[in-house]
C-alpha cells in the first residue's frame, strides 16, 4: 500500500513557476521538480479545493499551468470537522487570521488521515516552532497529525 501525500499549494508554485534568480529559492525549485519526477509514482497524492482555489488565483497563464499540474490529482472532501479543526488551529496555536487557507491544509490533511502535508510553507505550516503546537491541537481533538514536511525530507518514501 501506497503512502498519502497532501500537496499543498506552495509545492504547485514552485513547480510551475518561472525559475527564481535566488539561489535559495531556485534550489528548492529544482528539489520539486526532482521529487515530482522521481517520488511521486510511489506514492498516493491528494490535493483539496483549497488547493484548487488558490491555484486559480493570480496570473492567468501560471494559474492554468498549476490547475493543469494538479488536474489528476485525487480531490479531499471539505467536511464540518475539516472547518472545526482548523478554527482551532487558527485559535489555539495561534495563526494569523490570513493564515486561514494554511489552518485548512492542516486540518483537512488531519481529518482524512493523510500520512504526509508536503508544502514549501515555512511560515504557517512547516514551522518547527508551530509544528509541535500544530500537533498537540490535533490530538487534543482526537486526531492523529500528518508529518508535515517539505519535498526535501520526502524523498526515501
Amino acid at each position: 500500500m501506497k503512502s498519502t501525500v497532501y500537496i499543498e499549494t506552495s509545492f504547485i508554485s514552485y513547480l510551475t513557476s518561472r525559475p527564481s534568480r535566488d539561489l535559495v529559492t531556485a534550489a528548492n525549485q529544482q528539489l520539486t521538480h526532482d521529487w515530482w519526477n522521481e517520488h511521486r509514482e510511489n506514492l498516493d497524492l491528494f490535493i483539496s479545493q483549497f488547493v484548487i482555489n488558490e491555484c486559480a488565483a493570480g496570473d492567468a497563464v501560471l494559474a492554468k499551468a498549476r490547475l493543469d499540474m494538479i488536474a489528476a490529482i485525487q480531490q479531499l472532501a471539505v467536511t464540518e470537522s475539516v472547518e472545526t479543526l482548523a478554527d482551532a488551529l487558527v485559535r489555539q496555536v495561534p495563526l494569523p487570521e490570513k493564515a486561514q487557507v494554511d489552518a485548512l491544509h492542516v486540518s483537512i490533511t488531519t481529518v482524512c488521515d493523510m500520512e504526509y502535508l508536503l508544502t514549501w510553507n515555512c511560515t504557517h505550516i512547516a514551522n518547527a516552532v508551530l509544528r509541535p503546537r500544530i500537533e498537540a491541537i490535533c490530538r487534543s481533538l482526537g486526531y492523529e497529525p500528518p508529518t508535515i514536511c517539505t519535498p526535501q525530507e520526502l524523498m526515501e518514501v
